[in-house]
């Protein structure tokens, strides 16, 4: 299968355009948040106030990143499991949230989510924390800088490299590869 390239921010017509499997390498801008961020974006959702980032066709990575060594712009910023924002993805979702990555399986809830507001999941390695540091080439802290690793950052990116595993018309890797690799005795 062909690597497709994309730009960020991401629009309805290039998440829809995404099928599950396929490999791509992401260029562009993505903000890091995990489940602290994540907490506190849900936060400011709830008290009407502004977000510290747009986003309409954004790209959130939940990834926290290791301190980076001299001469670096980031650390090793792998991915986390993202199951464990599914509680607070919808709210992101119904205000222009385009893309997530991170590892492992989403709820039925997020996934039906990600269908109406025409969303994708991308996967990335974990374990490869400091091959994807690669791919940065800016990195900012933008909001919570209290929460160290766990700050949302800005981050530049070029060829970043991920796999659709959940797209915008509900098809689920997770779902339909297990059965492909079982074996019967």
């Amino acid at each position: 299968m062909a690597l497709k390239k994309i730009q960020t921010p991401l629009t309805d017509e290039s998440v829809l355009d995404l099928k599950a499997g396929d490999r791509v390498e992401l260029s562009g801008t993505i903000f890091t948040a995990r489940d602290a961020a994540h907490q506190r974006l849900i936060e400011t959702i709830r008290k009407g106030e502004d977000l510290p980032f747009e986003l309409n066709g954004s790209i959130i990575y939940y990834s926290g990143s290791s301190p980076a060594a001299p001469g670096k712009v980031i650390g090793a910023c792998g991915p986390t499991t993202s199951y464990r924002m599914d509680e607070m993805t919808l709210p992101l979702l119904e205000l222009g949230l385009k893309g997530m990555i991170g590892k492992g399986e989403r709820s039925q809830e997020v996934i039906n989510a990600m269908q109406t507001h025409k969303a994708v999941y991308f996967a990335a390695i974990g374990g490869a924390g400091a091959l994807i540091a690669r791919a940065v080439k800016k990195n900012d802290v933008i909001a919570y800088d209290d929460l160290g690793a766990e700050a949302i950052r800005k981050l530049e990116v070029e060829g970043f490299k991920a796999i659709v595993v959940i797209d915008a018309h509900g098809n689920n890797l997770y779902e339909t590869e297990p059965s492909k690799y079982k074996t019967t005795t």
